[in-house]
């Protein structure tokens, strides 16, 4: 089984020997190479959330389980991540800005598919939305490289592509509304 509490170490002594992604990621990929354990340590997934397992000021570690055929909208971190995926899969879009100064659509940039064992590291400039392509949960551990509630960060609404401030409590009700859909099928 995954030891956490030695996980959590492991990402924060990596921060703290390089505060960039490329330690945590080799952390992460040690973990998500043996999928049960991390599904032991943290749960089996049973509805679409996004769980604390660590948050400081230095690095934020998540449980992000994502609801069946669910889409998050594009968004920027405003810090590097590294995801780690152990169960199910996870499509990450890229974005980029177009236009000129003060411009703030987006157009498609790129894309890549997360597996169960597959890591991912994010930029902290990276704009990315996220989608669970299949119909079961999808379980991820997201390590962030500061404290990831405490930052301002950006979302496109998803219609428009126009920049907006991101608002997490909108954002916690997609899991709500989408668990509560999953409840009623």
């Amino acid at each position: 089984m995954l030891d956490l509490d030695r996980f959590i170490a492991d990402c924060k002594a990596a921060v703290a020997e390089d505060p960039s992604h490329k330690l945590v990621r080799e952390v992460v990929e040690r973990a998500v190479v043996a999928p049960d354990a991390v599904m032991k340590a943290v749960g089996e997934p049973r509805l679409g959330c996004i769980e604390a397992l660590h948050r400081g000021d230095d690095v934020t570690i998540l449980n992000v389980v994502w609801p069946p055929l669910f889409t998050i909208m594009p968004h920027k971190h405003r810090m590097w991540a590294v995801i780690g995926v152990y169960t199910g899969g996870e499509d990450n879009m890229f974005w980029r800005r177009i236009g000129g100064p003060g411009k703030s659509r987006i157009e498609a940039a790129g894309a890549c598919s997360l597996r169960v064992g597959d890591t991912e590291p994010l930029g902290r400039d990276i704009v990315h939305s996220v989608t669970n392509p299949i119909g079961k949960l999808t379980g991820a551990i997201h390590v962030y490289g500061g404290d990831f509630f405490a930052v301002q960060r950006s979302e496109w609404d998803p219609e428009t592509l126009v920049e907006r401030a991101y608002d997490i409590d909108k954002n916690m009700r997609l899991f709500q509304e989408a668990n509560a859909r999953r409840a009623a099928d």
